[in-house]
């Protein structure tokens, strides 16, 4: 009878486990007397190698990995392991069957790449195909990163060359990712197919910056369905997704954006949307207030032939506040940001949603028990806080406003002052809208490893720029990560260089970005469409019954069914049947 072996499992560098065979076995032994888990290879061959992330299909085993030969379990190789043949199969399929190996000390598994140019280590790592594109983070063969756009000449099929995107030859895989988006925008696409005939936008020509995303896309087409010419800049350097830049750029669209765009780049993009020959404006759709400051400050006298403005963020808006509070408002703009449907949808359960994707995708952390500070209790800071409280995290909360900060106790977050916990929080959040919120002292005072991010839309919240001196260490990451090391080796982890996380880092729920896209759009046909004299020089909101209006065009996703008055339902709230059913100073 043939006599047991042993055999010992060595830890070596990380990642890898060599077996090695203590005392061999006799050399009668057979598949009947295998060793129980079939460890080992033939004697004299070499463990197949394979990349894990090579393989197409995680259910089937790669072709270049064959079933051991009879025997093989009780054969005398080293440092590969496979899973007895006998024992275990794949999905139920008895002629499939499973295969673990571990990975030699100096197999390919353990080695590093030596160029991955600017993509991530995930994505250098993990890509499976050349032909799938990540829409959390944009993609670029490295061979195209050292060329910036503005260097390239590039063409579409049709031979036109009025765009500038990081590489043309995307537009495929951004078309895809539209076509998804679509299916996630009901509302935008039934006011597409409604309108379409009538063309409500016919003679508009639309500067627009906003974050160009699949969403976006849809938006863009959208207004060029209903008659609008288009020029589009991004507003955020970091939000753009370069394929589907690079779809709209081969649809006709001029656009003007990549992902990783410099300063100098952002403004040039800008300018390129507004300063061309043979081609004014006479609307604006603005996310941020960049487009609307820059035309103010270099093409003053755009203005006279300029309908007006919808804004969408609270540092736009604020911005044309205080311009119509200095006089210097000289056309209508629409306040979208504080419409209903942009505040309860897209900044209160869009940011519940897309709070834990970036943080997730960026550091990997789990939330349960981890001390999280919250400053603002706006709609942004709302979702925020119930989504880490949902998953368990300490939520702490700062607030400069007493009702908002009310809210916040009887939501059961405990109210504090940021000096007050800076220095035992995981995670640091602004979503104030306001700068200097997180300063260098603050930043100083922060543990080993802390977290720090923005959602607000500016990047003014974080003092980023007091953290660029020779004492400090820049290191970084992955896309959007950079820790930021102090000379006694204490480090932070900075997101997006403090820009807004969820657009920067990861993605938003689409379906939210339709109530918001839907509302931009509607506001642009009120004002392009007023009479003259109805809209003065100042700042208005969209009128309510536009907001029910855009929600009630999603109700049917749900299969929602709204109960209508009767006569004398309606005759006793003294309401039209029809809406709008509640009055603009009412808080919803």
């Amino acid at each position: 009878m043939a006599r047991l072996h042993k055999r010992a499992i060595v830890m070596h560098a990380p990642g890898t486990i060599k077996v090695l065979a203590v005392r061999r076995a006799a050399a009668g032994t057979g598949r009947g007397e295998q060793n129980p888990v079939g460890l080992g290879v033939p004697q004299g061959e070499q463990c197949p190698q394979r990349s894990w992330g090579s393989l197409k299909d995680p259910r089937k085993p790669p072709p270049s990995l064959p079933l051991p030969p009879p025997g093989a379990g009780s054969g005398a190789g080293g440092g590969c392991a496979m899973l007895s043949k006998k024992k275990y199969n794949v999905n139920g399929d008895p002629g499939m069957k499973a295969q673990i190996q571990f990975a030699d000390q100096k197999q390919e598994f353990n080695k590093r790449p030596t160029k991955i140019g600017r993509r991530s280590l995930s994505r250098s790592i993990s890509q499976s195909s050349t032909d799938s594109y990540s829409s959390a983070a944009s993609y670029t063969d490295s061979s195209d990163d050292e060329t910036s756009p503005r260097d390239k000449q590039q063409k579409n099929s049709k031979g036109s060359s009025d765009f500038c995107v990081k590489n043309i030859k995307q537009a495929e895989f951004g078309r895809r990712e539209i076509e998804i988006a679509e299916q996630e925008m009901p509302a935008l696409m039934a006011l597409r197919k409604r309108a379409q005939g009538e063309k409500p936008l016919a003679g508009a020509k639309i500067v627009g910056c906003t974050h160009i995303t699949a969403q976006t896309a849809v938006l863009m087409e959208t207004l060029g369905a209903l008659g609008a010419q288009c020029r589009w800049a991004a507003c955020n350097i970091y939000s753009t997704l370069n394929e589907v830049a690079a779809a709209l750029a081969e649809s006709g669209f001029p656009v003007f954006a990549w992902k990783g765009e410099s300063e100098d780049d952002f403004w040039w993009c800008i300018d390129r949307c507004v300063n061309v020959e043979g081609w004014q404006p006479n609307m604006i759709l603005d996310d941020g207030g960049d487009l609307t400051h820059w035309i103010y400050k270099k093409y003053p006298n755009m203005f006279k032939k300029i309908k007006g403005i919808v804004e969408e963020s609270v540092t736009g808006v604020h911005r044309l506040y205080q311009l119509s509070k200095a006089g210097k408002l000289c056309v209508p703009a629409m306040n979208v940001n504080d419409s209903v449907t942009k505040q309860k949808f897209d900044n209160l359960y869009c940011c519940r949603e897309s709070i834990l994707d970036g943080l997730k995708r960026t550091t990997d952390m789990m939330f349960g028990g981890k001390q999280v500070v919250v400053c603002g209790y706006g709609e942004v800071g709302k979702g925020c806080c119930a989504a880490l409280k949902a998953m368990g995290s300490i939520v702490y909360v700062t607030e400069i406003d007493p009702i908002c900060a009310l809210q916040a106790c009887m939501d059961g977050f405990r109210l504090v002052k940021l000096n007050e916990v800076i220095r035992q929080v995981d995670i640091v959040i602004t979503c104030t809208g306001n700068k200097n919120v997180v300063t260098r002292e603050h930043l100083d005072r922060m543990k080993n490893s802390c977290i720090v991010c923005n959602m607000g839309h500016s990047n003014t919240e974080i003092d980023v720029a007091s953290l660029r001196t020779p004492e400090l260490t820049w290191e970084r990451v992955r896309s959007q990560v950079d820790h930021v090391i102090w000379p006694d080796g204490k480090r932070i982890v900075l997101l997006a260089e403090g820009r807004l996380l969820n657009l920067s880092c990861s993605t938003v729920p689409t379906f939210v970005l339709s109530i918001t896209a839907t509302t931009q759009a509607l506001a642009l046909i009120e004002l392009y469409n007023a009479p003259e004299g109805r809209y003065k020089q100042d700042v208005y909101l969209l009128p309510k019954k536009m907001d029910e209006y855009v929600a009630s065009l999603h109700l049917p996703t749900f299969d929602a069914h709204l109960t209508e008055l009767t006569d004398e339902q309606a005759k006793y709230l003294g309401l039209n049947k029809n809406g709008p059913f509640k009055p603009n100073y009412y808080r919803y």
